[in-house]
């Protein structure tokens, strides 16, 4: 079993705990490297929400409008 795989089963079921981590990670960074590698690090966010899998749209407080 891979690093990869061990991970993916810890997350499993924290996917959203675990994509806000990616951005206060991501954000931290930035802010420490006066958002000198902000390309990089937005790419690696990017990447690693796509691990994550498609964040469920149908929670409370996304952007779609209300359906009548």
């Amino acid at each position: 079993m891979s690093m990869l795989d061990k991970l993916k089963g810890l997350v499993k079921g924290h996917e959203d705990t675990a994509r806000k981590g990616v951005d206060k990670a991501g954000d931290a960074v930035d802010r420490k490297t006066g958002n000198k590698h902000k390309g990089q690090v937005d790419s690696a966010q990017q990447k690693l929400n796509e691990q994550l899998g498609s964040q469920d749209r149908s929670t409370p407080g996304d952007d779609r409008p209300p359906q009548n």
